[in-house]
């Protein structure tokens, strides 16, 4: 992330008062909650009210973001289960916000990481490398900030929940969310364990994601979560479709504009800066970029490593017939009421 540590020489008036967290208390904690191990490895999630914390997030930055982020009215903030289209939207959020201030041959995205430029809160700001300069910093920046979580709406801060700012949703159906996990984590999991670690066979992690156990799991959980708060509070949550995007970009992107306050002008649709966006952001060209072929984020994540195939319906080539099925009644059962749906053809 790109923020310039200051001068730790701050005044009162400048210091936002932190409520630190204690190890003792972590620890403390982890001991009475269900732990479960991580694609066959040796490192463990825990389940934290009702969601399962993933090894490479420690608990403590959940309760640092918990109790010391205050939400600004004008904040934006994207939330999303982990390879559900989260680079994605932030690209074309930033580019969307920002549109008045960079043109699109000018643009920061061509030089920076997107998760650079939206800051993912409990790991960016109140993670590990957390400092008080570095605080400062997030909240001396201007407005609208973009941020961004994997936390399910339940677990959020309570400013984020009471104050006025805006959440943008992302989600996709299961299957295609579960193969991008499983193409992702092991190159994480490598990172801690070493190169010897084996991919799991794909009948037992499928498994684990049938019966939720996967980084800020239960799916069907924390997209229910989501999608009821965009029903009782349109005006706050907006529920994406990654599928939709895929399918008519240009109508959700003006659907997107609106929401956070920035509608496309008629001029701009006809100057086709809509169209220049989508092109901008687009995986192809997200991925050819040399900021995003080399390097990390957090010092840990591979930057290429976020930039597969971004194709709708790659689940087939993954899962059998029977997997299908079953995830197809999951679905229908966890679903069912809500007036949420996925799209799963079988094979």
């Amino acid at each position: 992330m790109n923020m310039e540590p200051l001068k730790n020489t701050m005044n009162k008036s400048q210091t936002q008062e932190v409520v630190l967290v204690d190890e003792e208390e972590v620890q403390e904690l982890k001991k009475s909650l269900p732990k479960a191990t991580f694609m066959g490895s040796n490192l463990q999630l825990v389940k934290f009210e009702g969601f399962w914390c993933p090894p490479s997030l420690n608990l403590k930055n959940v309760l640092m973001f918990r109790r010391n982020f205050h939400a600004r009215d004008t904040d934006l903030i994207i939330a999303s289960l982990p390879k559900t289209g989260t680079t994605w939207l932030k690209a074309l959020l930033f580019v969307i916000v920002n549109r008045f201030h960079h043109k699109i041959d000018d643009s920061p995205l061509l030089t920076h990481h997107p998760h650079e430029l939206v800051y993912r809160l409990e790991k960016d700001i109140y993670g590990e490398a957390f400092t008080y300069p570095s605080l400062h910093h997030f909240n001396e920046l201007p407005s609208p900030r973009l941020l961004h979580t994997h936390l399910p709406y339940a677990s959020l801060p309570k400013s984020i929940k009471t104050s006025q700012c805006r959440i943008l949703y992302i989600s996709r159906n299961p299957l295609d969310t579960y193969v991008s996990q499983l193409n992702f984590y092991p190159n994480v999991i490598k990172k801690q364990m070493g190169e010897d670690f084996q991919l799991p066979c794909v009948e037992d992690f499928f498994e684990d994601c049938y019966e939720g156990r996967v980084p800020y799991g239960p799916f069907f959980d924390h997209v229910v979560g989501y999608w009821n708060q965009s029903l009782e509070k349109s005006e706050k949550v907006l529920f994406l479709k990654y599928e939709d995007l895929k399918d008519d970009a240009i109508s959700h992107l003006k659907r997107l504009a609106k929401f956070v306050g920035m509608p496309f002008s008629s001029k701009e649709e006809s100057d086709g800066v809509i169209q220049n966006i989508i092109d901008l952001c687009s995986i192809n060209n997200l991925k050819q970029l040399e900021v995003n072929k080399n390097g990390v984020l957090n010092k840990f994540f591979e930057k290429n490593t976020f930039f597969r195939k971004g194709e709708v319906g790659d689940w087939t080539n993954f899962f059998t017939p029977s997997m299908v099925e079953k995830m197809n009644k999951l679905m229908e059962e966890q679903l069912w009421g809500t007036g949420l749906s996925y799209k799963l053809l079988s094979h």
